[in-house]
């Protein structure tokens, strides 16, 4: 097998090979942004990496974000909630930091708290998808948006695509043009399209409970 390629994806369309967001030993191509470490330089990390696999621990409240902007690739991410359920998400075509509630990056979200994997929350940014009405809680005259007073809430179409507690679930996020189609465990649990982003970085949660990656590579797609 050849070694999987660490690089952004400008230099990597070419190739058939994953592209390793996470090597593994390091947090190379990520940046943490912790807004409780602006004022409390030392506080203990948000995310480290654990006999092998990158760990969110949760709090203080934050995300890892890549260095890079992808545009139209397929991600695929391995993770578990080693101990106990509660909230987590990948956001994809992230940009302006903390352009919500002083914390959460310009982004969709695709939610991976235990129950609801495969969610989208929008942040700033906005997706579409059959059955709005249906699939997005809402209030009267409430508008779908990404902005704070928005109902920004996309449920996902299962509820049993997720393994139990303390099992490895694969979640494949694929980016291609205006559209995102998520996939838990093989089963395809949410799609969107007419996204106002097709390109930006890709950010990891930590909000509240610990979470391992063992598996976060992207391949472009055409």
């Amino acid at each position: 097998m050849k070694p999987i390629i660490l690089l952004p994806l400008l230099a990597v369309t070419a190739l058939a090979e994953p592209v390793a967001l996470f090597n593994g030993k390091d947090l190379t191509c990520w940046k943490a942004d912790v807004p409780e470490a602006d004022k409390k330089p030392d506080i203990a990390p948000s995310f480290i990496v654990r006999d092998g696999n990158l760990v969110s621990l949760g709090k203080p409240l934050g995300h890892l974000v890549t260095e890079q902007e992808y545009a139209n690739y397929r991600l695929t991410v391995e993770y578990r909630f080693p101990d106990k359920g509660g909230n987590c998400g990948v956001l994809v075509h992230a940009s302006k930091p903390r352009a919500l509630y002083g914390m959460f990056p310009q982004s969709i979200e695709v939610q991976m708290q235990s129950g609801n994997a495969g969610d989208f929350w929008c942040i700033g940014e906005n997706i579409e998808v059959p059955d709005m009405e249906k699939r997005r809680p809402h209030k009267e005259g409430q508008k779908f948006g990404g902005g704070p007073d928005d109902a920004r809430n996309i449920k996902n179409l299962t509820d049993d695509s997720e393994k139990p507690l303390g099992e490895w679930n694969t979640m494949v996020i694929t980016c291609k043009g205006d559209t995102v189609t998520v996939e838990v465990n093989g089963t395809e649990v949410n799609a969107g399209n007419k996204a106002t982003a097709s390109k930006g970085k890709i950010a990891l949660q930590a909000e509240g409970t610990e979470v391992e990656f063992r598996k976060v590579e992207l391949e472009p797609v055409r």
